[in-house]
């Protein structure tokens, strides 16, 4: 009964005020309709004070079955394969807010250099990819809508290189044999079989590597994110742009089966601050759905998760904060040529060609003590000369030439707790759900994420891809799902 109320958003606290079913959808209801109208004419009737008529069409819906927090990929994603599995077309309103509709400081269109692979060391990541490589390569099929452009990724399935050290070799043969047995095409290379299919790489270093022979390689981020956007709105999802500042809650009490007193809370009502406006509207709901990428663990915050007894359920906070990371592209006509594959190094640089015109997508992720300001979205060049470029000009030595043409910064929903996605509900704010804490790979599983996160949320569980292991609930039990192949 209790995921039945979730479905539709039909609890007691939650009454549909001034909808009613029509056609297979939501529509005003027409009395109320009528009444407003009077009374937009009675105020300007002969006689009557004139009132000034509020302007409202830029607020969001004050009922929406779904909230999504968060309105890039993941949360579009999300949104979509809701409505694909809605029971019949209009049967779940979803409003989507997010924050800034440039996407400036978004994963799409700052650090991410667009790469899908299967080569993980968590199995549920490499059944992720596959759904994703299939989503890709079939996309109009997904997102195509009338009388619009299709859909270009500009896939390339050049592949992914993951290089190997001694050290590191016996657990990229293991973690390759386990992506095998999920049905990925993987081959293990020696270094002499990585000098003759890549001459123009420096093998001293390295022991063993790792080749995506299939389904791997890049596209383009951008029309992936304003493909999905185009496609939910056209499936009637209603979009806002506001920042979610508080949520309305009820809560109870109740003892778990370890004697744990705890405080279960249910949100109500989302609070949307409207862009550059102290106007704010509250939003009834029945779910709502925490995919805000860096900003995600603050969301949790306002819910209320964390704030208990360091150690306990309640007091377990999202582990998932904001991480500025930087891209680089750089020109080299001495370069890698064409049939170069996404190259992921010993030293954690890692770099693709860009386009047909020599010029090449990379960066290399910061240890702990390097970790730049979050703050702001600067980039230091430095970085790229001191840390990135010597690693660059030691694997590809024809790299020494290149000339670096701009740089950019975004930022990674980072999971602090194992570098892996929350996925699924709270286990005490029960209608609150997750799609964050991917550290990067959000946007390659995205078509997962979104199908995994509908299907919890109107069956009740997990069908297509099992995502338990990525419940919330393991960072309480503090059960590590560490992913290695983080770039």
């Amino acid at each position: 009964m209790f995921r039945t109320l979730l479905l539709l958003g039909l609890s007691p606290g939650l009454p549909n005020r001034g909808l009613r079913i029509h056609r297979g959808g939501f529509t005003l209801d027409w009395d109320a309709k009528v009444s407003e109208f009077k009374k937009k004419i009675e105020c300007i009737l002969p006689g009557k004070q004139w009132e000034v008529l509020r302007d409202s069409s830029h607020l969001p819906p004050t009922q929406s079955d779904v909230v999504i927090i968060g309105g890039g990929i993941l949360g579009l994603s999300v949104a979509f394969w809701l409505k694909k599995l809605e029971s019949r077309r209009g049967a779940i309103r979803v409003l989507v807010v997010e924050q800034d509709h440039t996407y400036s400081r978004a994963s799409s269109t700052g650090p991410s250099v667009g790469a899908i692979w299967q080569q993980f060391s968590v199995p549920q990541n490499v059944q992720l990819s596959q759904f994703s490589i299939n989503f890709l390569r079939n996309i109009n099929e997904y997102l195509a809508v009338v009388d619009a452009p299709l859909v270009d990724l500009r896939f390339n399935p050049s592949g992914c290189l993951f290089l190997a050290s001694e050290k590191d070799a016996a657990t990229l043969e293991n973690n390759v044999k386990m992506q095998r047995q999920e049905g990925a095409k993987v081959c293990l290379m020696s270094p002499e079989n990585l000098q003759n299919k890549f001459p123009w790489i420096n093998i001293e270093g390295v022991a063993l590597a790792s080749y995506g022979m299939e389904d791997e390689g890049w596209f383009d981020a951008w029309s992936l994110l304003q493909g999905l956007r185009q496609k939910v709105q056209s499936m009637g999802v209603l979009f806002c742009q506001g920042e979610v500042t508080r949520f309305i809650t009820s809560s109870s009490q109740m003892e778990t089966p370890d004697g744990e007193q705890v405080v279960m809370r249910r949100i109500h009502k989302v609070h949307v601050k409207m862009d550059k406006s102290i106007e704010y509207q509250p939003v009834e709901c029945a779910v709502v759905v925490n995919a805000a990428g860096a900003w995600s663990g603050k969301i949790a915050d306002l819910a209320g998760i964390g704030k208990g007894l360091p150690g306990t359920l309640q007091g377990t906070k999202l582990p998932v904060e904001p991480r500025k990371r930087y891209v680089h592209l750089w020109h080299c006509p001495q370069g890698p040529g064409l049939e170069t594959p996404l190259v992921a190094d010993i030293s954690g640089a890692y770099f693709r060609r860009e386009g047909l015109g020599s010029n090449y997508l990379g960066g290399c992720s910061p240890t702990e003590e390097e970790e730049p300001d979050p703050t702001n979205l600067d980039v230091d060049h430095d970085f790229f000369q001191n840390k990135v470029w010597p690693h660059l000009v030691h694997r590809v030595p024809s790299f020494k030439t290149l000339k670096v043409q701009s740089a950019w910064a975004g930022y990674y929903d980072y999971n602090t707790f194992d570098q892996n996605g929350v996925v699924g509900p709270h286990p005490l704010v029960v209608n609150m759900y997750f799609a964050t804490g991917f550290s990067g790979r959000g946007l390659q599983h995205a078509p997962g994420i979104g199908r995994a996160v509908a299907e919890v949320i109107l069956e009740g569980q997990f069908k297509a891809i099992d995502m338990s292991p990525f419940l919330f609930t393991r960072f309480y039990l503090e059960e590590k799902l560490q992913e290695y192949n983080v770039l």
